[in-house]
């Protein structure tokens, strides 16, 4: 068996929405010489891969301004990464033959709102009121569908079916507001 790199990235979830963070899970051969490393990114919304050079082993934590989503003023302020679906590719030489390539469903926008919404329903130590209840049970549910879009997205390979499964959770979100019968 030929001496190869076995290429990996760990892309966690993050809680801030200016940083974009990756992790370089590879391993490496002793024997062949890790040359000329690439992470290509492709942000949602654009056709083309920014094109960053990284050196092996890396973890760093990425601005909007690595990925071409924010062009100016990028020592002085910091933009947010969308939610959305990114493309992340790294590879070594040669190029066409050592890579790994990933679909990676940013989910940090929806989950802050997620979790700003359960912090408003005032939850306490106790069994909750009939439309308590319910309303629990709706944020299990699209708790549900976030993790379930990111998984068609990140293990099945169905990134329209992902999107549409974030999407439909951020419309069921963005209908529960926290009035004083359930905050309390």
């Amino acid at each position: 068996m030929a001496a190869k790199h076995i290429l990996s990235l760990e892309i966690p979830t993050v809680a801030n929405c200016e940083i974009f963070t990756i992790w370089d899970t590879s391993d490496y051969s002793s024997v062949v010489p890790v040359d000329c490393p690439e992470l290509l990114v492709i942000a949602p919304g654009f056709n083309s891969p920014k094109l960053i050079e990284i050196k092996e082993n890396f973890k760093m934590d990425f601005n909007a301004c690595a990925f071409g989503l924010q062009t100016v003023q990028c020592n002085t302020t910091r933009s947010s990464f969308p939610d959305g679906i990114y493309v992340v590719r790294y590879r070594v030489q040669p190029h066409d033959k050592s890579y790994v390539e990933y679909n990676h469903l940013r989910t940090t926008t929806i989950l802050k709102m997620y979790y700003k919404k359960l912090c408003d329903m005032d939850l306490k130590a106790c069994e909750p009121s009939s439309e308590k209840k319910a309303l629990i049970n709706e944020m299990e549910y699209i708790k549900t569908l976030i993790d379930a879009a990111k998984a068609k997205v990140e293990y099945c390979h169905s990134p329209s079916e992902g999107m549409e499964l974030y999407n439909f959770a951020l419309r069921k979100l963005q209908k529960i507001t926290c009035d004083p019968n359930c905050c309390n």
